[in-house]
């Protein structure tokens, strides 16, 4: 079919005739009966001469005494004229010495038709020389980028890789590596400081002692192994976590924000990253403290400098001894020591009860948690933490949150809306 370069529209019709018939008789039936019909603004040899329709096309195949086909008609005119036009030709009710029916299966826009060709093309000569390009946001993006990248500095006789702000700052961020170091300065934060290895360098260990430290390491093995080698070798306050299998490096702004604001205070680690390291500190002080004086057996990386100075009155559970009890005398007894938080969550799981913690980390008050309702905590006692094993909801966190409590340690938190600032919360692991 030869289309009209203005070829706005495509007629789809079907026909089907009671006996053999051949294309020109088609095209005879559609002149010969729909001429006259629409008026002499419609009349088909009259558009023809315009230019306004296009050639009639044909095609019909016969089978077994039956003829059926196909018409296509391009049309120039407007939608409604083309709806007339398509209609009148359902109207043709004899082709040539048959019967015959003639009917519009769809109006096709060729202007959509075309549209969707010159999308589909355009996709694909896109692809064959595509190029990286910078639109202005991304464009600013990359140059403060650079500039915090270009900020990075090594500092100290290790020439270990830091940001800007880590000599100035009273705080740093502990991380693996140069990568981890770039990554935090993308996000704005200028104060970390890179390990670069297990063996920790003298600079870190320094400032680990004067500034307020915070680890922020990968969620695998290395990073464990790196937390434990901190926790020997250097004094650090704070824990932070990516969420678990992700590097510092590849975290989102966002990400990164996150994990350092619910970082947590070395004492209150959980067990399932420094157990192992806590279990060997221990066989190794017990063997080489064995002419030394109770006091100094007792010290550990995860409980607060002061702690050893509190004096226990009266020890709560026959097992632990109090600092000033006579231990050379009962050398069977182990000496006094504070008890981390992992160690009451160990205690404290799948025993349904409640366990209040004084600020020396011993057990104060433990009751069933059933039990709660019917004796209320005494309010005239002053608890540092609370280890509770059964789900906290908001009912529950404000009635604990009224005893002055730092931390609240359970198996999870639901439905918590209004969390105290003046609260940390710990769920089991």
């Amino acid at each position: 079919m030869y289309e009209q370069e203005t070829t706005k529209y495509r007629i789809h019709l079907t026909v089907q005739a009671e006996g053999v018939v051949d294309r020109s008789d088609v095209v005879g039936a559609i002149f010969g009966q729909v001429e006259g019909l629409l008026g002499s603004e419609l009349e088909l040899r009259e558009l023809q001469r315009q230019g306004r329709l296009g050639r009639i096309d044909v095609r019909v195949v016969s089978k077994q005494g039956r003829s059926s086909g196909e018409i296509l008609v391009s049309t120039s005119l407007d939608r409604a004229e083309t709806a007339i036009l398509a209609a009148s030709m359902e109207t043709i009710s004899r082709v040539g010495p048959c019967a015959a029916q003639v009917q519009v299966q769809n109006i096709e826009d060729i202007r959509v038709t075309k549209r969707n060709q010159i999308i589909e093309r355009a996709k694909a000569l896109l692809l064959e020389f595509e190029e990286p390009g910078i639109d202005p946001e991304s464009l600013i993006d990359a140059v403060r980028e650079s500039q915090r990248i270009e900020k990075i500095e090594t500092i100290g006789p290790d020439n270990v890789p830091a940001g800007p702000n880590v000599l100035q700052s009273d705080a740093i961020i502990v991380v693996e590596g140069r990568a981890d170091v770039i990554n935090l300065l993308r996000a704005g934060i200028k104060n970390a400081i890179a390990v670069e290895g297990t063996s920790v360098p003298g600079t870190i260990i320094s400032m680990c002692h004067k500034k307020t430290a915070t680890a922020f390491l990968d969620g695998d093995r290395g990073g464990d192994l790196i937390l434990r080698e901190l926790l020997e070798v250097t004094d650090i306050d704070f824990v932070a976590f990516p969420p678990r299998g992700e590097s510092v490096e590849d975290l989102s702004r966002k990400e990164i924000i996150k994990s350092l604001r619910n970082k947590v205070p070395i004492e209150y680690v959980l067990e399932d990253r420094v157990a192992e390291y806590l279990s060997n500190r221990d066989k190794e002080g017990k063997t080489v403290q064995k002419n030394e004086e109770p006091e100094e057996e007792v010290s550990s990386p995860q409980e607060p400098e002061e702690m050893p100075e509190s004096s226990v009155s009266e020890p709560v559970e026959p097992d632990q001894a109090s600092p000033e009890s006579p231990i050379d005398e009962e050398v069977s007894e182990p000496p006094y020591k504070p008890r981390s938080v992992f160690t009451h969550i160990s205690e404290v799981r799948e025993r349904g009860v409640i366990r209040m913690l004084s600020g020396e980390g011993d057990v104060v008050l433990e009751m069933p948690v059933s039990q709660i309702e019917d004796s209320p905590i005494p309010d005239d006692q002053t608890f540092q933490g609370v280890v509770i094993d059964q789900d906290v909801n908001q009912q529950l966190l404000d009635q604990l949150s009224l005893l002055g409590i730092k931390f609240l340690a359970a198996p999870s938190f639901t439905g918590i809306v209004r969390r105290p600032a003046s609260v940390r919360l710990i769920p089991f692991r």
